[in-house]
């Protein structure tokens, strides 16, 4: 080979390396997330990673994994914590068994508006960001499920209709509510509500009206009561020391994002509850408000548990509802 032949290949080479190295520079991640693709949550979500490759001009791809597929909902927070996925989005109050300031969200009638619901996000943000980060988990963003109404399979008038029914349970609080009204708590993922429903496992929900919609709850119950009881957060994590590793301007690329993916949840999250309400009532569901009874029984119930939860939480909950009383509007 002669001179100008070896240096003509030598720089096709490097060429090639070059070529080759740019196209793997990118960095990937998987997100699981439990909710199916047509689940606002998980929509929001694929905006939320639209956006960080947009922002990142592709350098980091998030590819998000619905409904359970890659991880299910009970094993994302530990699938984060210990890096078999950097990131991943669970309902803030499955942790309530780990500290209770995970379900402050979850109490009946504590914060039952989104304005409310605002409010104790931004009294409780930092308590729970903290409590996230001894576990090197950073919280990147949490948005509210419509407010949770209660599905049946007949109409109930008072907390007396619901005594021994099979209530699906998926947090600490919906296992509590059931057994102060006498129900019978039923651990149930939202994948799996309509077999549930179908089998004979569960005859109650307490749920959100978008769950109803996208599980099409009118094939299997016939009763909606918009009673509003509390608006649990679905969160966004991410392992910290994943996230050290991508450069200053990747980081704050996520952060932006997320802070724009809140912004937008909280807003389709509004929307949602408007047209999933619309949407049950189109297929048959009768949907309805609170009798003055079921809701004061109701209301009662959230006060007992507010008191319990305040004990359990704390100092840490002692500052979260002083905050709060400070910021409720």
């Amino acid at each position: 080979m002669t001179g100008k032949s070896f240096l003509k290949v030598a720089l096709a080479s490097a060429s090639t390396l070059g070529v080759a190295a740019t196209a793997t520079a990118a960095t990937e991640w998987d997100m699981p997330t439990p909710y199916g693709d047509r689940t606002f949550h998980t929509v929001n979500i694929r905006e939320f990673a639209d956006d960080v490759a947009q922002r990142t001009q592709g350098e980091l791809k998030i590819n998000v994994h619905s409904n359970g597929a890659l991880i299910g909902h009970p094993e994302i927070k530990n699938s984060v914590r210990r890096g078999i996925v950097p990131m991943g989005e669970l309902i803030m109050s499955r942790l309530a068994n780990e500290n209770p300031i995970y379900d402050v969200d979850s109490v009946p009638y504590l914060a039952a508006s989104y304005d409310e619901a605002w409010a104790l996000w931004q009294a409780s943000k930092d308590v729970i960001s903290e409590e996230l980060a001894k576990q090197r988990l950073r919280l990147l963003f949490a948005v509210p499920w419509p407010p949770q109404g209660l599905y049946t399979q007949k109409s109930i008038d008072g907390v007396d209709d619901l005594r021994n029914l099979k209530m699906r349970a998926y947090n600490t609080a919906s296992e509590r509510l059931a057994r102060l009204t006498d129900a019978v708590p039923t651990q149930v993922e939202v994948p799996d509500i309509p077999t549930a429903f179908s089998t004979g496992r569960v005859e109650a929900m307490i749920t959100s009206p978008a769950t109803g919609a996208d599980t099409k709850a009118w094939d299997y119950l016939s009763n909606f009561n918009h009673v509003q009881l509390w608006l649990p957060k679905n969160m966004v994590i991410v392992n910290e020391k994943a996230f050290s590793r991508l450069d200053a301007d990747t980081q704050q690329a996520i952060l932006d994002a997320a802070a724009a993916a809140e912004v937008r949840g909280w807003e389709m999250s509004k929307n949602e509850t408007r047209q999933a309400l619309a949407t049950l009532a189109e297929n048959g569901i009768e949907v309805s408000e609170p009798s003055a009874e079921l809701k004061a029984e109701l209301q009662q119930i959230g006060q007992t548990m507010t008191q319990e939860w305040a004990e359990v939480a704390g100092e840490p909950g002692q500052q979260i509802l002083e905050k709060y009383q400070q910021l409720k509007p």
